[in-house]
């Protein structure tokens, strides 16, 4: 965590303007903090198969991180989820202005890609990571699956039709971390359908820990809004706190039992964030 936090202050987007904020609010978000889930995801994998490449994957894990700044950007607008507070920080759009906010979210969705294109590894491997962040965070991933959380407030989704939505919006971005990672090692294609799968239900245990935590914890706990999703299609709003904590902590069994059945090797590298975020709904 610590090499990667170096490594992202000292490569804060800079553009230098006669703007007055744009610089400053392109990595205002970015350094707000956050757990970093999703490049620490990644790096772990290389670090544990070809940890020579660590440095060479730090650019593709800044990528993950801004596209995913990019999504929460967007996501407290006022046109989204109106919110006030990310991260213990303003939202962007509060802190300046909405245009700002807008346009700062779209250049953290271009920077990622070129992020990746310019890092230090092979050709092919730089185009199927593209591939990869384009396919699950973009109209097919997580775009689709907030198109789909917009539309719907307040008209009330099944179970399997939230699970779609969580899936498409948070799942495919956490799942897709570990797959990139596995592609920058060269990891066998069954490898990396595995990572996948694992990561995609990994994504669903944090949305409805997050639905959880949202129900439970104050704004000063969470460090953003809290109890503002009456209009969501969320598990609790679904299945009521009790259900989506039984929920939760079977989905993190199994992903315990599933995790236990990989490589020692794989096990080692992801331990510490498996035991940080498996349970991190229970108080």
């Amino acid at each position: 965590m610590q090499r990667f936090e170096a490594y992202l202050s000292q490569n804060l987007p800079k553009v230098a303007s006669f703007h007055p904020v744009y610089e400053e609010a392109l990595g205002a978000m970015l350094q707000a903090g956050g757990k970093r889930f999703r490049p620490m995801l990644l790096l772990s994998i290389v670090d544990a198969w070809e940890p020579m490449l660590y440095d060479s994957a730090l650019p593709v894990a800044l990528a993950l991180e801004m596209f995913h700044t990019y999504s929460l950007i967007h996501d407290d607008l006022p046109a989204m989820d109106d919110a006030d507070l990310r991260r213990g920080h303003k939202t962007l759009h509060k802190r300046f202005d909405e245009v700002t906010a807008i346009l700062a979210g779209d250049a953290l969705n271009s920077d990622a890609f070129y992020l990746i294109a310019r890092a230090p590894l092979r050709e092919d491997v730089k185009i199927k990571l593209v591939e990869l962040l384009a396919r699950d965070g973009g109209s097919r991933g997580m775009v689709l699956g907030q198109a789909i959380d917009c539309y719907f407030e307040n008209k009330p989704l099944d179970i399997e039709q939230i699970k779609v939505l969580h899936k498409n919006k948070t799942a495919k971005l956490i799942a897709v971390s570990l797959q990139m990672g596995a592609v920058i090692v060269g990891l066998e294609k069954d490898v990396q359908e595995n990572l996948y799968r694992f990561g995609m239900d990994l994504g669903l245990l944090f949305q409805i820990q997050d639905d959880i935590i949202d129900e439970t914890q104050s704004e000063e706990e969470a460090g953003k809004p809290t109890g503002n999703d009456e209009a969501k299609n969320s598990f609790v709003n679904l299945l009521g706190l009790e259900e989506s904590v039984l929920q939760a902590d079977s989905l993190a069994k199994d992903l315990q039992k599933r995790f236990e059945a990989f490589d020692e090797k794989l096990q080692r590298a992801l331990n510490p964030l498996i035991d940080t975020y498996l349970y991190r709904h229970r108080p």
